[in-house]
């Protein structure tokens, strides 16, 4: 039965808004300065006063509706050209009451453009290099009366093309004089914010630019801003024994461990762009530790939990429960426990009426076959898979646009029999027939594989763990054995950078630090809730130890794919937040499982440490209680009319196949494969007679 307690609206806590934030587009370019480092080096402080910095490189950026989702612009790039549409977007948007925060280079962006370089209120015209210390010519301005002077090594700007309505506030004196450094100014309804400091890392670690830029960016957006408290409570912290994987450092370096907050609370420490916004689905008591997600034909969403998870295989402690929202107010109404008596669920995929569970060794066939909501059917389609490491074996179920059942598997690999035909293999895409009857291995990859995604056009994608966030197969197996002599190798990565872009430095991770080392997912954004430059082109990449879930831009480049990195579409500094996986819903908002856990890392095995029966080391602070649900969607979103394909008949279902979300699509042409009639032919045929919309 559903599980409905009269609390539950207390415990779905979602209800009170994240305080109010102050939202920069920061545009870097991949030129000397390493803006996107710099951007990662602040990130985390202005993260805990308020200020979230969203990265961009392109100036495509740079459109009026773009910029009119942030309070201010910060410009650290080498853009020295651009289109005059670019510097008018950025006038026009000072102009109508923006912000401009122009830092070091951005004095020499847009070198031919008069306006670009009025509104900054200077040029760039030369420099030398030094160890120097600022002076404050304004020391009672509201913006540098708290501060202190920088002091650092940095570029000695000498600047050109003065304004004569610029507010100097500081500057760097030499023999020849002074020469302004910091500055403000008014344009429009709008203001302008500008230093030259900023060079390079040693200028930008001084806690006294980071004072700075603070103060720079509150004051550009207005006096309101600059007064302003920051808004989110300190975290509290216990005492604990966590081992610090970091280089060089001792094992029990870290004596303590922030404490777990509750999902409002978790809601306010989280960050996505700011078109979007976030929404709690479900979280504990009601669900606890969810491992994997799928949604039926029904839109209902399937959830798979384990407290065996990592060391306590066979306990059978583990559950598959069908999450609800049946009042239709976007949370979680209703929690029915569908199957237990399993251990460690890593996938699931909806199939032939149920549901097909990778509970390692097994794969298993669970249904209901009576309509009470509990699966009383229950067969083994096939088994094989490794446990001897519980988080290097089978996971990511998927029903393809081929029509098979494709997943993944890492090092613990799969020995079995399918079909009457031996199998051996590790660290791989698979797939097989959802009878069972049948399984190939269709390419291989480096390491533990938790990711795979298809595109609308069927190409195939995934990631790995161990700086390997996304991958490409263009060619099966099948094709190289074909052919004599022939090796087709692991997946290369098609990533463009290995990097994470936390907004915490509270970030542990056993190897690979500051890159993806435990990537999982690698679902594409293939509905059309979202803005178009998501449509079948961005990936979701999660990366627990980061507590992020990253975005790819998937592009064509010769006969494959390049995956450029777009920073973020959610984070967290609430080092409990642990995004394991996501995937798009039947409502085309993006749905994330947070595992919830201050203790993500599997192995190797720390000093000081046992290791586990499920190759994972053991301490009893890994949280066996918490877990949740999180929805990413666009702000003012309006959830479609729900589907409900249980029922449908067959021109429903065809009618289907032409639905604005893919998760729609397969689930129509899946049940119209299950049918296995041939009267649905002409039918068809007419819709590819259709043009496309």
């Amino acid at each position: 039965m559903p599980i409905l307690p009269v609390f539950l609206a207390l415990a779905l806590q979602s209800e009170l808004p994240p305080p109010q934030r102050i939202e920069v587009l920061f545009l870097g370019d991949r030129g000397h300065h390493e803006p996107a480092a710099r951007a990662q080096q602040v990130l985390p402080e202005l993260r805990t006063r308020g200020i979230d910095l969203f990265y961009d490189e392109s100036l495509e950026a740079l459109t009026p509706q773009n910029l009119a989702k942030y309070d201010a612009l910060l410009v650290y790039a080498n853009h020295d050209r651009g289109e005059a549409r670019h510097v008018k977007a950025i006038v026009d948007y000072v102009e109508r009451g923006g912000a401009l925060v122009a830092l070091h280079c951005a004095s020499y962006c847009f070198i031919e453009s008069p306006e670009w370089i009025a509104l900054v209120g200077a040029q760039f015209q030369s420099h030398g290099a030094e160890v120097f210390r600022e002076t404050f010519v304004a020391p009672a301005h509201a913006l540098l009366a708290p501060l202190q002077p920088i002091a650092s090594w940095d570029e000695t700007y000498v600047h050109h093309r003065h304004a004569s309505d610029r507010e100097i506030l500081a500057v760097r004196e030499h023999s020849g004089g002074a020469e302004p450094y910091t500055w403000l100014r008014r344009q429009g309804q709008g203001r302008v914010f500008y230093t030259a400091w900023g060079h390079d890392q040693r200028t930008w670690s001084k806690p006294e630019f980071v004072d700075l830029l603070e103060r720079g960016v509150r004051w550009s957006i207005g006096d309101e801003a600059l007064a302003r408290p920051r808004p989110v409570a300190p975290f509290t912290f216990s005492p604990a024994r966590v081992p610090n994987y970091e280089p060089g450092g001792p094992a029990d370096a870290l004596g303590k461990m922030q404490d777990p907050l509750a999902p409002r609370d978790s809601l306010a420490r989280a960050v996505v762009p700011p078109e979007l916004e976030l929404k709690l689905f479900a979280n504990e008591p009601f669900l606890s530790k969810p491992l994997c997600m799928a949604f039926d034909e029904r839109g209902r969403m399937f959830v798979g939990e384990s407290t065996d998870y990592p060391n306590e295989l066979g306990a059978k402690r583990d559950v598959i429960r069908v999450l609800e929202d049946r009042d239709g107010d976007g949370e979680c109404d209703s929690f029915t426990l569908f199957a237990g008596n399993l251990s460690i669920p890593t996938s699931l995929c909806s199939s032939n009426g149920g549901v097909i569970a990778l509970c390692p060794p097994d794969v298993l066939f669970l249904k209901d076959t009576d309509g009470d909501g509990r699966a009383d059917e229950r067969r083994t389609l096939f088994s094989g898979f490794g446990t001897g490491d519980t988080h290097a074996t089978g996971s990511n179920l998927r029903y393809a646009p081929d029509g098979w059942i494709w997943g993944t598997v890492g090092y613990s690999g799969f020995r079995g029999k399918v079909g009457g035909e031996e199998h051996a293999f590790n660290d791989a895409l698979f797939r097989f027939r959802a009878d069972g009857s049948e399984l190939e291995v269709m390419g291989s990859t480096s390491n533990n594989t938790w990711g795979l995604g298809f595109s609308e056009d069927g190409a195939v994608f995934g990631s790995t763990a161990n700086g390997n966030p996304s991958v490409h197969l263009a060619i099966p197996h099948r094709y190289y054995e074909a052919v004599e002599g022939a090796n087709p190798g692991v997946l290369p990565t098609i990533a463009d950078s290995l990097r994470i872009h936390p907004i915490t430095r509270g970030v542990r991770q056993v190897d690979w630090h500051g890159l993806f080392t435990a990537a999982a997912g690698h679902a594409l954004y293939t509905a059309r809730a979202f803005p178009r430059e998501y449509w079948n082109r961005v990936a979701f990449v999660t990366e627990p130890t980061g507590h992020v879930v990253a975005r790819f831009f998937l592009e064509p480049s010769g006969a494959g794919f390049v995956a450029r990195e777009g920073w973020n579409l959610l984070a967290s500094d609430d080092e409990w937040t642990a995004p394991i996986a996501a995937e798009v819903g039947p409502d085309g908002a993006v749905w994330v499982l947070d595992w919830y856990n201050y203790i993500v890392q599997h192995n190797p095995t720390p000093p000081g440490f046992e290791n586990g029966p499920g190759n994972a080391y053991v301490t009893p602070l890994r949280d066996k209680t918490h877990g949740r649900v999180w929805r990413v969607q666009p702000k003012g979103f309006r959830a479609p009319v729900r589907r409900d394909l249980a029922q449908a008949s067959p021109e429903e279902l065809v009618a289907t196949l032409r639905a604005d979300n893919m998760l729609w699509r397969l689930h129509a042409q899946r049940r119209l494969v299950e049918r296995g009639k041939l009267d649905v032919v002409d039918a068809l045929v007419a819709l590819l007679a259709r043009p496309q919309r």
